[in-house]
């Protein structure tokens, strides 16, 4: 007879990732092998948590059951969990959370080997137009590099790191607390099974050594605040064989005077005064390529845009550019000369006698509609 998961972990086929997780945690710490030593049946019960877990806990699996039940599993290739150890080395973390330790190995693991060094983040300003299209730059990254005396062991050449006393060579202490075995890191080699005795003289047995290097970076044009590039093992250096890690610039863009970015189109403000506005005109423009003629239309209101198509950022998918948008800004002169303010008056004189039937006619709606 075919096995339901579900049943066996008691929740419904709709439960979520976090309701299965809790269901198996809770047939987990009861039927438990350490808490039921010699009970075959609680070790049953276990073993059958631990399969329906494994299935139901991983999306993938999950498809597959939901779809086809566990013979069209066993046909994608599953068996099993297996024995003990391949179920501790599966769900380590499950087992730390519940028994203060991330489950059991398989042999003994080795105590002295690589370890991988960190990602490191190097947050880099450029400016507007550079980001706009693109740029060179070589800068300076001080960071925890393999040391060349040691070659990351963290040993003085010639000597060799010795066994944990404390441990064994283990990396963890096992202390017994009534029903339990809990594992915590061993306090004298925190956790690698070996102590340096005879510690390296240039890194100090830590394998790393601070070093000053230049790193030239090719930024591409359309990049913007928060574009980010990897330079693949350029991170913290690796220790006892271990791989660098990775280095991550942080693209920080500065703001222009007179343009900002939205996308890919580039929007200006673009203050006329309102005789050329009126009259109509033709202006040099700035452009982020150069200084472009743009036509302005007499009787032009203010807020009213103009687009330069293609004329904007490239983009980094495609390399096809946003635009430049201008908004009319017409300026009110504020102080006038005393010719200005004449030739002013004459012009109001003359747009009063052209809109003095226009206003009479606005009056009357007005007050009709408000009476």
């Amino acid at each position: 007879m075919e096995k339901d998961y579900y049943k066996i972990l008691e929740v419904s086929p709709s439960a979520s990732g976090d309701e299965i997780k809790k269901a198996y945690r809770k047939l987990a710490m009861k039927f438990h092998p350490d808490r039921n030593p010699d009970n075959k049946e609680a070790e049953e019960r276990f073993k059958e948590a631990t399969e329906a877990y494994e299935v139901l806990g991983d999306l993938e699996k999950r498809k597959i059951y939901d779809r086809y039940g566990a013979e069209g599993l066993k046909s994608s290739g599953y068996s099993g969990p297996g024995n003990y150890e391949d179920i501790f080395s599966s769900f380590g973390d499950i087992f730390g959370d519940l028994f203060g330790f991330g489950g059991r190995t398989t042999g003994r693991r080795d105590p002295y080997g690589p370890i991988s060094g960190s990602d490191l983040r190097y947050d880099l300003n450029i400016s507007f137009m550079e980001a706009v299209h693109g740029t060179e730059k070589e800068i300076e990254v001080t960071k925890p590099e393999t040391c060349w005396t040691c070659e990351g062991s963290g040993l003085r050449p010639g000597h060799k790191a010795e066994q944990c006393s404390t441990c064994r060579g283990q990396g963890r202490i096992v202390h017994a607390q009534g029903l339990f075995r809990v594992q915590t890191t061993c306090p004298q080699c925190h956790g690698a099974g070996s102590v340096i005795k005879a510690p390296c003289n240039d890194c100090n047995g830590t394998g790393l050594a601070d070093k000053t290097k230049k790193v030239s970076l090719k930024i591409p044009a359309g990049v913007d605040t928060g574009a980010k590039m990897r330079l693949r093992e350029e991170g913290e250096g690796g220790r006892r064989g271990g791989q660098p890690g990775d280095l991550y610039i942080v693209i920080h863009v500065e703001p222009h005077e007179i343009f900002h970015r939205e996308g890919n189109n580039i929007y200006c403000e673009l203050p006329l005064p309102m005789t050329k506005v009126a009259l109509g005109c033709k202006l040099d423009v700035p452009t982020i390529h150069g200084t472009k003629t743009l036509n302005i239309p007499p009787g032009t209101q203010t807020g009213r845009t103009f687009v330069m198509q293609s004329e904007g950022v490239p983009s980094l998918r495609d390399g096809r550019r946003g635009d430049m948008v201008y908004e009319v800004k017409v300026i009110i002169p504020t102080k006038l000369t005393k010719k200005q303010k004449e030739l002013l008056e004459e012009f109001a004189e003359i747009e009063n006698n052209k809109s003095e039937h226009h206003e009479e006619g606005f009056l009357k709606k007005f007050f009709s509609m408000a009476s």
